[in-house]
């Protein structure tokens, strides 16, 4: 069973933290939380890195018709929050264990 994982701050470390994850098959990402990006541009950073190179992998910006944010990794859902108190986001709605 994979352990479902959300991310508080999505940026160098961030991102590094979710490619790890991505690449780990005991670990469903499920949740990402930046205040400070947008949706595009975290698909953009995510996307293509100046060290890491590109993920190896299929991702797309989706925004549902309620609002709600996702990026779509390999087809798999992870949802986008902007919120500068973490503990105002619902991560065990978002089906987060575990948040790093």
């Amino acid at each position: 069973m994979a352990v479902k994982m959300g991310i508080n701050g999505f940026g160098r470390i961030g991102r590094l933290v979710f490619r790890a994850g991505m690449d780990n098959q005991s670990v469903t990402m499920v949740a990402i939380n930046d205040p400070f990006m947008d949706l595009e541009y975290m698909l953009y950073l995510l996307k293509y890195d100046s060290v890491h190179k590109r993920f190896d992998g299929i991702i797309e910006a989706k925004k549902a018709s309620n609002g709600d944010e996702f990026l779509m990794v390999n087809g798999m859902p992870v949802r986008v929050f902007h919120e500068k108190d973490p503990a105002q986001i619902p991560w065990g709605a978002a089906g987060a264990t575990y948040v790093c």
